[in-house]
């Protein structure tokens, strides 16, 4: 998912929950993984009678981390998806805050689902739930928009690509200073099937940003990094469990 949010960091770990909330015969139809990039956002909205739970984790080599909690939800079926992003962090670089950063509502529309290719446009808006004074948060309502793109390439490849922006008008700066922030972020992941539940990958990010300097100008910043990972999932129905 881009996930929703601003790339600023240099390296990551999730782990993906998956409750079924309809019929029991849904991890079954589900043959192999479909979310599985860490930071790019796949194109597969969730299944109807399904609720996805994301759980991501950053550190960083000055000891401060990023977490995200994402829950999605179809409403009600795979075509529209609703969901909520809340993040919390811990910053070091001007002394030690952590707290609750702004939360993401976020409505994706799934305009294609057709094999090899899926195309699923994210709006999202950005609540200014954090501390601004503290660095958790930028103080004023913004919006979000990312398009993912996921392409199979025969039946061990799968990519993802994202491109998108975030926009923050008014964003609030040190001293209480304001001024319109924008972002642009961009990604790719190449996932091999080793097995069906059982993914290799290497994915790249990367984003420009805008923050509001003590003087009231506007200072441009670059971030990219690379991520090679490894995802594996779990199918209940196998051994006659039924996650309903």
């Amino acid at each position: 998912m881009s996930r929703p949010g601003k790339a600023r960091r240099a390296g990551a770990l999730g782990i993906p929950t998956i409750l079924a909330a309809g019929s029991p015969c849904l991890a079954e139809e589900t043959k192999k993984i479909r979310d599985n990039s860490f930071l790019p956002e796949e194109a597969y909205n969730q299944e109807e009678g399904v609720i996805q739970h994301i759980q991501a984790l950053q550190y960083m080599k000055d000891k401060s981390w990023s977490y995200t909690f994402t829950e999605e939800w179809p409403i009600p079926r795979e075509a529209h998806q609703l969901s909520v992003t809340v993040p919390i962090s811990r910053l070091q670089s001007d002394g030690t805050e952590t707290g609750l950063g702004d939360i993401l509502l976020n409505y994706r529309r799934q305009l294609i689902l057709k094999d090899p290719i899926a195309l699923a446009p994210r709006l999202s808006l950005i609540l200014p739930t954090g501390n601004d004074e503290k660095g958790l948060g930028d103080g004023a309502f913004g919006i979000q928009a990312n398009i993912p793109l996921s392409v199979e390439t025969g039946d061990r490849w799968v990519t993802h690509w994202n491109v998108g922006m975030t926009y923050i008008p008014n964003a609030k700066g040190p001293g209480g200073i304001r001024g319109d922030t924008t972002a642009f972020h961009y990604g790719a992941s190449l996932i091999y099937l080793l097995s069906e539940n059982f993914n290799l990958l290497v994915e790249a990010t990367g984003s420009a940003y805008e923050t509001i300097q003590e003087d009231g100008f506007v200072k441009r910043e670059n971030s990219f990094f690379i991520n090679p990972g490894l995802r594996f999932a779990v199918n209940f129905a196998r051994f006659g469990i039924s996650p309903s």
